[in-house]
């Protein structure tokens, strides 16, 4: 017959024993659990209401006139509803001008992002998956050339291509805008997972080419990790602001970014026009294709960025 100690019968009594401590466990983590959930629910809100409050602020005052801009709260409609005069407005002002720097933006874009992501996608298969002297010195190279922000190649870019005669023209922003350093880098480290050297040694074995076998075969694969390259090279060559700016001095080669600033400069010189309205709504109008591209290729985003994250 199994007998309790005295220190037992005590502890049992006030509720110390193994039996008694379970659930007082699993309260105080249940406790703590949600003290970080709340915690965690807090601090999201604040960085949602960070992000979206100057997209808020763009579409509210996108609505007003200029005078109403500089006699109403900032955060708040006024009593006229603009938007739509000022979208017209912003297509007809000074010639129709908006129109070509949105076209110049769209042409940078396709060419130059297209093209980089391209370049990216070849160079990035073609590091991955052949051997080659020199490999390590190209992969350091690409590091460093990751290292170096693109302001401080603003200025020998601008020598070389004054020497070539090229400033002043579509091609000014379109060859700096074809490399991309991290989208080859990103590239290069999707690509070595994402292709089984098996498939490629199977698609050799029964006869077919290197070109073929890319296009046919690794370019599906890669369909995840181009989309994400893609998104960020059309993101950066639509924001593009100072390689343009040093780059072009003709307002019919201008992009969105360049253009605006002009608009927005010309209530401070002699004689200007003061056009913030027009400036709100074109930012508006700016930023409405790269809110669509995200949306539409969101998930083959988050697919290329999550690609290669687990090995087996």
């Amino acid at each position: 017959m199994a007998t309790s100690t005295p220190i037992a019968d005590r502890a049992h009594r006030r509720g110390r024993g193994p039996a008694s401590r379970g659930p007082l466990v699993i309260r105080r983590g249940r406790a703590a659990r949600e003290g970080r959930s709340v915690t965690l629910t807090a601090l999201t809100a604040i960085m949602l209401v960070y992000t979206l409050l100057p997209l808020a602020w763009l579409v509210i005052n996108a609505t007003k006139t200029q005078e109403g801009l500089l006699n109403s709260f900032g955060l708040w409609f006024a009593g006229d509803f603009a938007l739509l005069d000022n979208i017209g407005t912003t297509f007809t002002y000074n010639g129709g001008i908006f129109t070509r720097w949105l076209l110049n933006t769209l042409l940078y874009v396709t060419i130059g992002a297209g093209g980089a992501t391209l370049l990216a996608t070849l160079a990035g298969y073609g590091l991955a998956k052949f051997d080659f002297p020199g490999k390590k010195g190209v992969f350091a190279v690409v590091i460093g050339a990751v290292a170096v922000p693109g302001t401080a190649l603003a200025v020998p870019t601008f020598l070389m291509f004054a020497n070539l005669g090229l400033t002043n023209t579509p091609w000014a922003i379109i060859i700096p805008s074809l490399v991309s350093p991290f989208g080859l880098y990103l590239m290069w480290t999707f690509a070595t997972d994402a292709v089984p050297k098996e498939i490629l040694e199977s698609a050799r074995v029964d006869g077919s080419g290197e070109f073929r076998t890319f296009f046919r075969i690794s370019l599906p694969l890669l369909a995840p990790g181009t989309v994400t390259v893609l998104l960020f090279n059309v993101v950066a060559t639509w924001n593009n602001y100072f390689l343009p700016l040093i780059m072009l001095k003709d307002p019919d080669w201008y992009p969105l970014t360049i253009g605006l600033n002009a608009w927005n400069q010309q209530a401070g010189t002699a004689g200007g026009e003061a056009v913030f309205n027009l400036v709100i709504t074109g930012s508006l109008l700016t930023i409405i294709p790269l809110i669509a591209a995200f949306l539409l290729l969101q998930r083959y985003w988050q697919s290329g960025l999550a690609a290669g994250s687990v090995k087996e």
